[in-house]
């Protein structure tokens, strides 16, 4: 209850949800004594893939033996999963005094909400100074709360697409712009390109990067992947091949995220990442929300036995990574979908055409910016069987199912969060 109630006045300190800027941030955090100044960080920006990459990279750190800190946004199932020191996620208590101390030492400056929580992980990693900082970029990277670190072991720009536009001037909402405000101010250190959509994306991440002389690692130039037979995959890149198990995330597509992980690791050298720390992390990568399969829980009951995922995909990019993963199954398909209502919400149906047999929308609790499941359905076209349902236990108890089918609940990190803790 006393960790909620600071959380609610500190969401009071400024009136916007989000003001791109790094005034307040950096005012706040010379306050602090600068905490971010001393911490040797991994940077991960992009449009998709962040939180896998970022949980791979935790995993093989674990399984090297070195302590990691993980900043990551937004949460699932509760703020704590934001704040992990040490290999842990922060208890209830402690997270309560760092923030107790920065909102004392804030003294009511206005401030966004995620600009205080940025600089009260700053604040609570110094404790822990001589650990990797892994860090995930907010809505941008240029004016982003997360920007003011100094010492960078490396940046991963993850696969980079159309999403957070109406937070662009509105003749700049183009994927041009989001690569200039994500990779036009990374620092200079070593710079991993993921897999990108296309190759005209991956060009102009280039040419945004053309005047940063850090090393630049992009994806089938100096690292790549490929799926072998027999459970495996073969990863490759300047230092040699290894020859690696599948991993324990759902969907080939994970691959392009923990090759990128692999392909970072393995270029900081000042961490003695070995083959074994690889291939045993890659295994034991936790990642919730995440096109993650649920085997068991109060909504599961209600499908028996057919298969239940959840993803918090939300943007066209994250769609067309998914309905690929769903090629492959061969079996009737029905998703429950709620999403914000900044969202590019037919360009994101587009994608399940002619691929699912079922689309049933929600509302999500507890979120002013989300659009109402109805007006959700009604804004959805070129589908035959559009159902709404006001819960998502409404929804799955709603659907006609057969042996073999399979339901997905998506459109939203926040849905995907209501549903694990309904679960």
């Amino acid at each position: 209850m006393k960790l909620q109630k600071i959380l609610n006045r500190l969401q009071k300190l400024h009136p916007k949800e989000i003001d791109l800027s790094l005034s307040r941030i950096k005012k706040l955090c010379k306050k602090l004594g600068n905490p971010q100044k001393d911490l040797k960080s991994i940077s991960v920006v992009g449009t998709n893939g962040k939180n896998s990459t970022i949980q791979t990279i935790r995993a093989i750190l674990t399984a090297a033996g070195i302590k990691s800190n993980i900043y990551t946004s937004p949460h699932i199932k509760k703020i704590n999963e934001r704040f992990v020191y040490n290999n842990k996620e922060i208890k209830d208590d402690e997270l309560f005094k760092i923030l107790s101390e920065v909102e004392e030492i804030n003294d009511g400056d206005q401030i966004t909400y995620f600009e205080i929580l940025t600089a009260a992980f700053f604040y609570g990693a110094k404790k822990y100074n001589k650990n990797i900082n892994v860090i995930e970029s907010g809505l941008f990277h240029r004016f982003d709360a997360t920007n003011i670190i100094e010492q960078n072991f490396a940046s991963i720009v993850t696969a980079i697409g159309l999403d957070h536009t109406d937070w662009l001037p509105y003749n700049e909402r183009t994927v041009d712009k989001i690569i200039f405000e994500k990779t036009s101010k990374l620092l200079k250190s070593k710079i991993i390109v993921s897999n990108q959509p296309n190759k005209q994306t991956l060009e102009k991440i280039k040419k945004s990067l053309n005047s940063n002389y850090s090393k630049k690692i992009f994806f089938n130039d100096l690292y790549t992947y490929s799926l072998g037979e027999n459970n495996f995959f073969y990863y490759e890149d300047e230092y040699g091949g290894l020859k690696l198990p599948m991993p324990n995330l759902i969907g080939d597509f994970q691959l392009s995220n923990i090759s990128a992980a692999i392909a970072t690791l393995r270029n900081i050298k000042e961490l003695n990442i070995l083959d074994n720390h690889i291939k045993e992390g890659i295994t034991k990568i936790k990642s919730i929300g995440r096109l993650q399969e649920i085997k068991s829980g109060k909504l599961k009951n209600i499908v028996k036995k057919n298969k239940l995922f959840v993803d918090g995909s939300h943007n066209p990019l994250g769609a067309k990574v998914l309905t690929d993963y769903l090629d492959t199954i061969h079996s009737n398909k029905h998703i429950i979908v709620g999403m914000m209502s900044n969202k590019e919400h037919q360009e994101y149906f587009n994608y399940f055409k002619y691929k699912i047999n079922s689309i049933t929308t929600v509302d999500i609790q507890n979120q002013p910016n989300s659009i109402k499941g109805i007006d959700l359905k009604n804004k959805i076209t070129g589908f035959e069987k559009v159902n709404y349902k006001s819960s998502i236990e409404k929804a799955l108890k709603s659907l006609k199912l057969q042996d073999g089918d399979i339901i997905l609940i998506t459109g939203s990190l926040y849905l995907a969060g209501e549903f694990l803790n309904l679960n």
